[in-house]
């Protein structure tokens, strides 16, 4: 059974800074891409950053580029969001998702996995 469960969210204050991790399992999600989506209330799901599956591409949202960093481990089967200058408009849940697909890794509908979520709350 493949999961993705995500940690490391939490409140944090504007300006500051926190990392999500998102441990993966059940496959070899060494070969699929991963990606970082967000949901804030009364919004819908929102395409934060994605990488490819070894690493040497990634991708943003304007939003978040500049600020946010994405990266991985395979051989732990780890994820990583580095999440720095957090403002109040980055409070949401966010999720980890898996892709097997190589183009448009920033579209919702391509990834097949996803966790549970963990919330991210700036505070101004």
């Amino acid at each position: 059974q493949a999961q993705l469960v995500e940690s490391g969210g939490g409140l944090v204050q504007a300006g500051g800074s926190l990392r999500l991790s998102c441990a993966a399992s059940g496959r070899t999600f060494s070969s699929y891409g991963m990606g970082w989506f967000r949901q804030a209330p009364g919004k819908e799901r929102e395409f934060v950053s994605a990488i490819s599956w070894s690493g040497g591409r990634t991708i943003y949202a304007d939003s978040v580029k500049g600020r946010f960093t994405i990266s991985r481990d395979n051989a732990k089967n780890m994820v990583y969001l580095q999440m720095n200058s957090l403002k109040p408009e980055d409070t949401a849940v966010y999720y980890c998702a898996a892709t097997r697909a190589i183009v448009s890794i920033a579209q919702e509908g391509r990834y097949d996995y996803w966790g549970q979520g963990t919330q991210v709350t700036v505070s101004s």
